[in-house]
């Protein structure tokens, strides 16, 4: 039996296998149901494998005989029962408001060598043990896990983006010749191409991660659900290396999942935020938790007309419409981050707009909030990068500059004013003291949302 953890007492479990595979983005396609109080649909992860299996396979050891083991010491996951599910109902059109993507997504196919019913899935993955069982399978399947908790998955399936229109590029690498045309090696190559594109083709590597997410599935994947992992094999699929680095989730969130917060606002409408605490975003989509797990994601988030959806992105998302009383929000972030950061509040807020003039010259200006220039010059010549390889503000002579960073404010009708009157004056000279004392602004921009009097954590800082 699993262990039954009090979040409020006990450490969370960090169950994600992440040193043999490593989710290196994110595209989440939902849609928040107010009536419901459900969001659902599907998140897309692009894998790299792990170091650890690396190190291993290169020693030409045993590769994933340890996670096996370890897998096994877990105890049994519940049974996973699978529904069936019309596809045509769990399929939309994500729009993007940066990177277009034309086309309706198309409807997931199968691939007869790797999907199998319903009932072979469910008698196949009672447990993870069976994973492991030699005499169940003849070999041992090797078992990615995520971290993962009061979510309803419906469907894992492997994701076709060699079926890409424009991938080609990707192939054609000098870094793939000499590589097997098996198609499942090939899809594996396109990943690992997207993944470590280099800084400056972040752009470029946003698009086609979106058209790679609403590429068509190629196969159900077989998956067990426990307290708090999300398990998931391929039949025959033995290390890391092989496994599906490019796979699709459908699923749902549960009304009383602990990672969101269904409630009203101060002027009585409904809404929903992230709580970030006690469990992080596990109950909001299935992720990789380990302090080594830094992803970028981007996200697509439909809700009814009248609903504002504001979300930890590095661009200042407008709403597109769908169609009547539908409307579409993208955002994303480019600086690889924990699962953890990623933060959703939807509600009928609306933006507090400057009103001042001087406030507005000043904000454009930094001239009232700006640094002495010899001590900005000093802290400037001491800001030496040592991470990850990514669009670096720190960097960015004009982002150096920036005292006070473009921001907006969010509030429920009732504080409209109040927010007027005094948030607006204070807000610049609070980003000014922050530059001030700990330098270049990581990211771009910033909104301020006014949050329901309940909100009892830290999760959307």
């Amino acid at each position: 039996m699993e262990t039954q953890l009090d979040p409020m007492k006990d450490d969370l479990p960090l169950m994600a296998n992440t040193s043999y595979m490593l989710v290196k983005h994110y595209v989440l396609d939902l849609d928040v149901d107010f009536k419901s109080k459900v969001i659902e649909g599907s998140i897309v992860l692009f894998f790299e494998t792990g170091s650890q299996y690396m190190k291993t396979s290169s020693a030409g050891k045993e590769c994933c005989q340890s996670q096996f083991d370890e897998t096994c010491k877990m105890g049994a996951s519940e049974p996973c029962h699978i529904p069936m599910i019309n596809m045509n109902t769990c399929s939309s059109k994500t729009e993007y408001n940066d990177f277009a993507v034309s086309g309706k997504e198309e409807e997931a196919t199968s691939d007869e060598n790797s999907n199998h019913s319903n009932s072979e899935q469910a008698s196949g993955i009672s447990s993870s043990k069976d994973c492991c069982d030699i005499e169940n399978h003849g070999n041992k399947d090797f078992l990615l896990v995520l971290d993962c908790c009061d979510l309803f998955v419906l469907k894992v399936e492997e994701v076709d983006v060699a079926g890409v229109s424009g991938i080609e590029k990707f192939t054609r690498s000098a870094k793939l010749s000499g590589v097997s045309k098996k198609l499942e090696n090939l899809r594996n190559q396109i990943v690992h191409e997207l993944v470590t594109l280099p800084a400056d083709h972040w752009k470029e590597q946003l698009y086609y991660f979106s058209h790679c997410s609403q590429a068509p599935g190629c196969g159900e994947l077989l998956f067990s659900t426990g307290s708090w992992s999300l398990e998931i094999r391929k039949l025959g699929i033995q290390t890391p290396a092989d496994f599906p680095h490019a796979i699709r989730i459908w699923y749902k969130t549960k009304p009383e999942g602990r990672s969101v917060t269904w409630t009203t606002d101060q002027s009585g409408r409904p809404c929903v935020y992230t709580m970030g605490s006690p469990i992080n975003n596990r109950a909001l989509f299935p992720c990789q938790e380990p302090p080594i797990a830094l992803s970028t994601w981007q996200a697509s988030v439909r809700t009814a007309a009248g609903f504002v959806v504001l979300m930890s992105g590095e661009n200042s998302a407008e709403p597109v419409q769908l169609r009547e009383g539908i409307l579409s929000w993208y955002y994303y972030v480019s600086m690889p981050m924990p699962a953890s950061t990623f933060t959703i509040a939807v509600g009928c807020w609306q933006e507090v707009k400057q009103q001042s003039f001087k406030q507005t010259a000043a904000i454009e200006t930094n001239t009232e909030f700006s640094l002495p220039s010899s001590q900005s010059d000093f802290r400037w010549h001491e800001e030496i990068c040592g991470h990850v390889e990514y669009p670096c503000r720190f960097q960015n002579p004009a982002a150096r500059l920036q005292a006070v960073i473009p921001y907006r404010v969010f509030a429920p009708r009732c504080l409209m004013e109040s927010c007027e009157e005094y948030l607006l004056q204070i807000i610049p000279q609070c980003l000014s003291a922050a530059y001030a004392t700990l330098g270049t602004h990581p990211f771009c921009r910033l909104d301020v949302l006014i949050v329901p009097s309940n909100f009892s954590s830290l999760g959307m800082a």
